[in-house]
């Protein structure tokens, strides 16, 4: 297992307010970072996911974790708030190693139960602009600052490592154009020395999920009632510690331009989840459904 080590590291988790994005600031903050902590969500007012967790609560978390959190509330769709957000950074602290594009706020525009032409098309688009244009412009304000010091990594949090359908066309579309985001963006990376990787979870057991099964994390085997599958599920810590281990290798750039998953990435870093297990998403998969993942 690779001990990550990030203590002169500064990171930005864009849509760091829950879930994966939370689960990984309080990671690198293990690890040592300085975390900026972006979204909507704040202490004085809450985004349209109406959740009550917020930036500041993650940047807390961050600090109390060993690193320094410090939270700027962002939409990141916005890209005059963006290029503010990243002056600020560049001021403070003149350089960014580590950029992690979390940004998500999708759920409440994906209905689950429609085919495409039955949709909203105005939902199924906010699901484009909400996701993809946010990443892009976050990208678009970033690299300049990687490019000056020659130096980076970016990681593009999605869903799944492949291009296969996922139960709904505007969250299918949105999930593998995040991979072929990193892809895309690999390449015209490569001859300053930043690395582009997408980095899937497996099934995530989020905040947002635990309620949804109407568990907490002390109970959360009791939401295999409601979804068996669930006791496949992995924590946002899992994802967490795989982005600090790709943060702290030294050969990182080998693997720009690929999609990677915490369960394969626990085999090569040993690292486990919060509750000392190591989920497999994939191999439990392959069980039930008789898939490669």
């Amino acid at each position: 297992m690779i001990q990550s080590k990030l203590n002169d590291k500064i990171a930005l988790v864009a849509g760091g307010t829950r879930g994966a994005g939370r689960g990984i600031a309080v990671a690198l903050g293990e690890a040592g970072a300085t975390v900026y902590v972006t979204g909507r969500s704040t202490k004085y007012a809450p985004s349209e996911m109406k959740r009550s967790e917020t930036i500041e609560e993650t940047a807390e978390l961050v600090t109390a974790a060993g690193g320094k959190g410090i939270a700027i509330r962002t939409d990141h769709t916005d890209p005059e708030e963006v290029r503010r957000l990243f002056e600020r950074l560049d001021s403070e602290q003149g350089r960014l190693d580590l950029l992690i594009n979390d940004i998500w706020g999708g759920d409440p525009f994906v209905d689950w139960s429609k085919k495409f032409w039955e949709h909203s098309l105005a939902d199924g688009l906010k699901v484009q602009r909400t996701c993809l244009d946010s990443h892009l412009i976050t990208n678009y304000y970033a690299a300049p600052l990687m490019i000056r010091n020659r130096s980076g990594l970016i990681l593009e949090i999605t869903d799944g490592i492949d291009y296969r359908y996922r139960g709904n066309l505007y969250y299918t579309l949105i999930k593998s154009s995040i991979i072929n985001l990193a892809s895309s963006l690999s390449e015209e990376l490569k001859p300053y020395g930043i690395a582009a990787l997408a980095l899937t979870p497996g099934f995530l057991r989020s905040e947002a999920m635990l309620d949804h099964f109407g568990v907490k994390e002390e109970n959360w085997k009791d939401g295999t009632a409601k979804e068996p599958h669930f006791i496949a599920s992995e924590t946002p810590a899992y994802i967490g510690r795989a982005v600090a281990a790709l943060a702290g290798d030294p050969d990182v750039f080998e693997k720009t331009g690929k999609a990677f998953s915490t369960w394969k990435l626990s085999e090569e870093y040993d690292f486990v989840d919060a509750d000392g297990n190591r989920p497999h998403w994939g191999n439990y998969f392959f069980e039930k459904f008789g898939e490669r993942l």
